[in-house]
């Protein structure tokens, strides 16, 4: 008798569980059928593009800035679309980005200035984490098998990034890490704290997607980064006293790299150059640049190292991504 109680409430309970997961199951069509908009997810993957805007790569040179040092970019996104045009993501991008003086300011036009004079550069390879709010321009249909063959959208929202800028040291090849080095004097007595390697940045952009069918849409995004920091390329302030890296000679070379004949990551001779730009900017001619350059004081502690302290370092996302629509409900098979 206890064994068939036992049996009944089992039974009872299956009974009631399949009841249930059937209307779950069936809320969608339900929902459909009433012409109410069903959430769904997606997971995307993406590949693209990264341009840095700061003191190597100024805004008044727009095309120079987002396309000579344009590098790569990679990551992956989960997007929960909860009404026809509101949508929220949760987005990881590894990417890198890079300046370099030499060559933004190689051409003729631009070879006598105080920058290509400076000689610095730098590369960041950038980890971001992001939380975006996403407005559809375009808004879906009921479900997400009967959107639009066509789709647009903004985007904005909040982003985490770490950061590690880096430069090539000549004698030996490797790229060395920046922020340690304190290369403005940072860490000293007098001179500002290391900077942080995680920054927070404000993503904001637009999007254009395409239905490939049912189940993948196909997407070209690009998306601005505002960040709170002027250091992803380590200048920002003045050069310091020499003296602060007396028994740090790579911290001593890469903080101050104006006298140095070749452009690092080119190899380029810049003597020619340098001899124009003393004529420029000094009016003085020298058959030996490098050695006449510290005579002006260009360089020396105290002056700018970094063009613009004022602004903060931005950086720039194109990316094309690939977006699966991942099932709203797990499918039972059919009972024989």
């Amino acid at each position: 008798m206890r064994r068939k109680s036992e049996l009944k409430k089992v039974s009872g309970a299956l009974v009631f569980i399949l009841t249930f997961g059937l209307l779950f199951m069936n809320q969608d069509v339900q929902a459909q059928s009433r012409g109410i908009f069903v959430p769904y997810s997606t997971a995307g993957f993406g590949l693209g593009t990264s341009s840095y805007f700061g003191d190597f790569a100024p805004y008044r040179r727009p095309l120079a800035s987002t396309f000579k040092m344009m590098r790569w970019s990679i990551g992956g996104n989960y997007t929960r679309h909860f009404t026809p045009r509101l949508a929220a993501r949760a987005s990881f991008i590894y990417a890198r980005i890079a300046g370099d003086d030499y060559i933004m300011n190689r051409s003729e036009k631009h070879e006598s200035n105080i920058f290509y004079a400076r000689n610095l550069h730098f590369r960041n390879d950038l980890k971001e984490f992001s939380v975006q709010g996403i407005f559809k321009l375009t808004p879906d249909n009921r479900s997400y098998d009967r959107r639009p063959q066509f789709g647009t959208y903004l985007f904005a929202g909040i982003a985490l990034t770490a950061h590690n800028p880096k430069a090539l040291d000549s004698l030996n090849g490797d790229w060395i890490k920046l922020q340690p080095l304190g290369t403005e004097g940072q860490g000293n007595e007098g001179y500002a704290k290391p900077y942080s390697l995680v920054q927070f940045a404000i993503p904001i952009g637009i999007g254009v997607r395409y239905k490939i069918n049912s189940k993948l849409d196909i997407s070209a995004e690009l998306g601005f980064r505002k960040t709170f920091t002027d250091y992803l390329d380590d200048a920002h302030g003045a050069y310091a006293d020499p003296a602060l890296f007396a028994d740090n000679p790579t911290a001593l070379a890469l903080s101050n790299r104006t006298t140095e004949r070749y452009a690092a990551r080119k190899g380029a001779d810049r003597t020619e150059a340098l001899k124009k730009f003393l004529v420029v900017n000094y009016n003085l001619e020298a058959s030996d640049p490098l050695a006449a350059i510290p005579t002006t004081g260009f360089g020396a502690p105290g002056t700018d190292r970094g063009n613009s302290p004022s602004y903060t370092d931005n950086y720039l996302f194109g990316m094309i991504h690939i977006n699966y629509m991942l099932p709203s409900q797990i499918k039972c098979p059919p009972l024989k």
